[in-house]
């Protein structure tokens, strides 16, 4: 005989609203789950039957034990374009926050059992607001002149410059679209572009993968503004617009001016007044040359809407081309970072980290983590 569970309604039905579902739709796109008969009661599920169901609502099992619902807060204050703080994220957004905070716990409390000195530089400007001080001290830590990425040929490679140094100097950068490595859960651009967990010793940058590569650097010097003055957040950055709050728009003022200083721009624009021609001249994408204009006065708003719309239906359509392919390990660098995966490779070689926990904290395991710290790393 089977052991069936009795398990609180107001458990399943939160659960399912949780996962981003009516009862209905939940109903018909699993209509194996007999989830509106252990509502009303006319069955109980079994362990198996509950185990299945936590699977598909992305639910640890034993939450359904519970007397009633916990209450759930997003950890960081997260933003919304033509808005302010928003009072909830998706799942898989949520879930995705939860992952990298319990990366950056090990992490921190790894580096400081082995002695890492703090970074000097997160929060160094939490109480100063001026954008040209905090540009030219990003700049200097990270040992990059004003025009440094001149000598790449093209944007990528000087975005790929930019993360190695920003790696270098203890900011752990993650690339991801989907939750961990769950193709089936996807992270919506429109509703998280990015987000950033200070720390003395650990910061944590998390950027969408699935955003478009020439839209990602703008975001990638957007959370360093936020280490540096001190303030972990997350947001949407629609049209690559921030929300209305001040710590949003000094940042925002932070990476135009990093990328795109506005004296030299002015100057270019003057003889080369066009998206394209200034992007190759400062290693940056065409939209983020628009936003520039915007900023300065050059185009209206009308006119960068249009424009993004534009750009964003032409990038859409290579995205659509290029297809989904790609190394899984090379992916996997990116989800990890490399420099969170060095230091998960030296505390399992150290013993200082079991290879359940390290599994854990990569989400490999097996032949699969073997291969990428012995090949890959």
């Amino acid at each position: 005989m089977r052991a069936e569970i009795h398990v609180n309604a107001n458990m399943l039905t939160w659960a399912i609203t949780r996962a981003g579902f009516e009862l209905n739709e939940f109903s018909a796109r699993f209509p194996k789950v007999k989830v509106q008969e252990w509502l009303n009661g006319t069955k109980k599920p079994t362990v198996k039957q509950l185990e299945g169901f936590s699977k598909k609502v992305h639910l640890p099992f034993g939450y359904f034990f519970l007397p009633e619902p916990p209450k759930e807060k997003i950890p960081i204050p997260f933003f919304r374009t033509n808005s302010t703080r928003a009072t909830a994220v998706s799942l898989n957004v949520y879930d995705t926050i939860l992952l990298i905070q319990q990366r950056q716990d090990w992490l921190k409390d790894y580096l400081k059992d082995n002695d890492f000195d703090i970074l000097p530089f997160v929060s160094r400007f939490q109480h100063r607001h001026n954008v040209s001080e905090i540009v030219a001290d990003i700049r200097k830590t990270l040992d990059l002149p004003e025009n440094w990425a001149n000598k790449f040929p093209t944007w990528q490679d000087a975005q790929d410059h930019l993360i190695k140094h920003i790696e270098d100097k203890g900011i752990i950068a993650v690339f991801n679209g989907v939750v961990e490595n769950n193709t089936s859960r996807p992270i919506p651009v429109d509703e998280c572009r990015g987000f950033v967990l200070v720390d003395e010793r650990a910061p944590i940058m998390f950027i969408n993968n699935a955003d478009y590569k020439s839209a990602q650097v703008f975001t990638i010097v957007h959370e360093l503004a936020h280490i540096w003055t001190g303030y972990s957040a997350g947001f949407d950055f629609r049209k690559l617009l921030p929300a209305d709050d001040p710590i949003e728009l000094l940042c925002d003022k932070v990476a135009a001016e990093f990328l795109v200083p506005e004296k030299t721009f002015n100057e270019v624009w003057e003889t080369h007044p066009d998206f394209k021609y200034v992007s190759r001249y400062f290693k940056v994408s065409e939209i983020v040359i628009a936003r520039r204009a915007l900023d300065t006065g050059k185009i209206n708003k009308k006119a960068f809407f249009a424009f993004y719309e534009q750009y964003s239906n032409r990038e859409f359509a290579r995205k659509e081309n290029q297809g989904s392919g790609g190394n899984f390990y090379a992916t996997t660098a990116k989800r990890v970072s490399r420099a969170f995966a060095s230091h998960i490779n030296s505390a399992v070689k150290s013993g200082k980290l079991l290879y359940r926990d390290a599994y854990k904290l990569t989400g490999l395991k097996g032949d699969t983590f073997q291969t990428f710290f012995a090949e890959y790393m």
